[in-house]
């Protein structure tokens, strides 16, 4: 007896069916904020050398492709990383420093609460990154350069607000940063059993006339 041959439907076949279902999986697409937030936490992790498009194209689960939509280069990213810092750098000191005239001791203190407070771990990470970058590359110091000097003159106004020459407000102002990020790389838990009376007494130096 003859046996007919079965025809196998296109739309049945399992082959056709997987490549039907990979067509129908949707592209992932990162925004371009979504990409620098990767790099900047790459760069906290691993430093300027770690922050390469390869890494983090798998660490966001997408391909090169994604990355070339919205940058040119690497560059352009490096570009937008450094932008993103110098951005959040200059408003926090302006939210930091912005207080009513007549309240600039109470501002001065604050200022010096929240850079000597114990220090935001991954913020200070991203800041030690971009520092050791500016060691290297001329454009992130421009910028690095840009921010302290922000950061010192939002203070030193402050100083000459409440009755400061402006040398000694200069001095002053320099004095309070040095304090509060040299504090925050210090290991100093042991030094005194009092510490917030300590740096208590040290802001009260920094900040009298």
């Amino acid at each position: 007896m003859e046996k007919k041959a079965v025809k196998v439907s296109p739309s049945k076949s399992p082959s056709v069916a997987v490549r039907s279902r990979r067509s129908a999986k949707p592209r992932v697409q990162l925004a371009p904020e979504s990409w620098v937030d990767a790099a900047i936490d790459v760069l906290a992790s691993e430093g300027i050398a770690g922050l390469r498009i390869e890494v983090l194209a798998k660490r966001c689960g997408v391909t090169k492709g994604s990355f070339y939509w919205h940058f040119r280069d690497r560059q352009a990213l490096l570009d937008a990383v450094l932008e993103r810092w110098r951005e959040g750098r200059i408003r926090d000191i302006e939210k930091t420093t912005a207080g009513l005239p007549g309240a600039e001791v109470e501002q001065l203190h604050h200022v010096i609460e929240v850079y000597g407070a114990n220090p935001n771990r991954k913020g200070m990470a991203i800041e030690l990154a971009v520092r050791d970058w500016a060691r290297h590359d001329a454009q992130a110091a421009a910028v690095v350069e840009a921010v302290d000097l922000y950061r010192l003159e939002c203070t030193q106004r402050l100083f000459i607000a409440k009755g400061m020459s402006a040398a000694d407000a200069k001095s002053r102002s320099l004095l309070l940063y040095a304090c509060v990020f040299g504090l925050s790389l210090m290991h100093y838990d042991t030094f005194d059993n009092n510490l917030p009376e300590l740096k208590r007494r040290i802001a009260q130096r920094i900040v009298a006339n």
